[in-house]
């Protein structure tokens, strides 16, 4: 079992995420403590109210909402009420049994996992602190309950437990079978919490993993000036589809204003995961040491990183983004070091050509093959191999052939009458 605390500041948007999750057939609610009444009858707004009753009692508290993860191996088949008593027991333990909290199970993973809401604010007007909680208090009750429930431990496991956040169907949205909003907003709240990024381009490059675009707008307008966002759903090949809606349509405004506030904090964060990171990029290149960059994107996917090349018009690359999707990190090239540029990493890859021409001669007969073939009047490979070392030399600028020279027209001699 793995688990994760994120401590948040938006109360609401936690909790319609998962109520939205709910709306959309891809969660369930299967328990719900401290709340009176039939929960099942109640609707997000009535929910709301009673988190809110215990935030006005500490409204000087800025930090007071709390999204737990639980996260089982994929091959952990638990039915709903074994999770009651896991989510029950691991509150408990954690100094959150007498909060109210709800505890959805999502469906829209391979693998079991809960969505836990609840607050730090106590009936009696106080906060529970959450400073390192992770360590003195998550990780001791999620090895006592691996004990007790004889789940799979967390420790060695190379498979990521962490849920993944499901991309937008682009074929939903422009056949208008998919609540536009809804959709960006759930990919909108699950990146803002799982991702950390220091730059509108590196916000992007995670937000295009899930099929959705954050634009600044053209210069010189209202909204540019006012650091306003609007968010479109997009295809696979970067096309807009649907109406864009503004950023302050969703809950938390995520505006480019309220964006730039985390970018430094982020900066921070993420650099724990900086070295992990480059080292598995390098696992990739010594599994493969020769790769076209196709491959390169499929090998670095299953390391759990998304690799973006980023072109101008004339499709030239300037510059490389990895989103590490493990440790929920973004990264350019320069920010790992110079090995790990767009132009380093394009020197380490092969074109699609020489690819095929390595297959090639990998094909033909060894020299000595070649030798008993020419006793045997075999046919001459020369050619081939001339051919094959050709396709293989790197393609650079040929500075001496170009326009050939126009030639000289002789002026005629002129003749001299007598």
């Amino acid at each position: 079992m793995v688990a994760k605390i994120t401590p948040s500041q938006k109360m609401r948007a936690i909790l319609y995420y998962n109520e939205n999750k709910v709306a959309d057939g891809e969660a369930r609610l299967i328990l719900a403590s401290g709340f009176a009444g039939d929960v099942e009858a109640m609707g997000r707004e009535q929910k709301m109210m009673r988190f809110n009753h215990l935030l006005r009692l500490k409204p000087n508290v800025k930090t007071h909402a709390v999204h737990i993860t639980l996260n089982f191996h994929s091959s952990e088949k638990l039915t709903d009420e074994k999770l009651q008593q896991i989510g029950l027991e691991y509150m408990e333990r954690i100094g959150f049994g007498d909060q109210p909290f709800l505890v959805y199970r999502h469906l829209d993973s391979a693998h079991t996992h809960l969505h836990i809401v609840t607050t730090n604010i106590t009936a009696g007007g106080k906060r529970i602190d959450l400073h390192n909680i992770g360590v003195l208090k998550s990780e001791p009750a999620r090895k006592i309950i691996e004990q007790e429930y004889g789940l799979v431990k967390a420790e060695g496991k190379g498979e990521s437990l962490f849920p993944k956040i499901k991309k937008i169907d682009a074929r939903k949205v422009s056949y208008g079978r998919l609540p536009t909003k809804r959709a960006i907003s759930n990919v909108l709240v699950a990146v803002n919490r799982d991702y950390r990024f220091t730059s509108l381009a590196e916000y992007n490059a995670v937000l295009k993993c899930f099929n959705v675009m954050a634009i600044r707008g053209e210069e010189h307008t209202a909204m540019f000036e006012r650091k306003g966002l609007i968010y479109s759903v997009i295809d696979g090949k970067g096309q807009q589809l649907g109406v864009p809606i503004k950023a302050s349509a969703f809950s938390g405004k995520p505006t480019l204003r309220n964006l730039e506030a985390r970018f430094a904090v982020n900066s921070e964060k993420r650099k724990p995961y900086r070295q992990d990171l480059k080292q598995r990029i390098e696992k990739v290149f010594v599994s493969r040491p020769t790769m076209t960059r196709g491959r390169f994107l499929t090998e670095m996917e299953r390391q759990g990183i998304s690799v973006v090349f980023r072109q101008n018009e004339q499709r030239q690359v300037f510059g490389i983004t990895y989103v590490d999707h493990q440790n929920g990190c973004v990264f350019n090239g320069s920010d790992l070091g110079k090995a790990y540029s767009a132009n380093a990493i394009s020197e380490r890859l092969i074109s699609p050509v020489q690819h095929i021409a390595r297959s090639m001669m990998a094909k033909l007969p060894s020299r000595g093959a070649l030798g008993s073939l020419e006793l045997d009047g075999g046919a001459d490979t020369s050619n081939d191999k001339n051919l094959l070392e050709e396709l293989l030399t790197p393609v650079g600028q040929d500075y001496g052939t170009g326009v050939p020279r126009r030639k000289k027209k002789k002026k005629k001699q002129q003749q001299i009458s007598i």
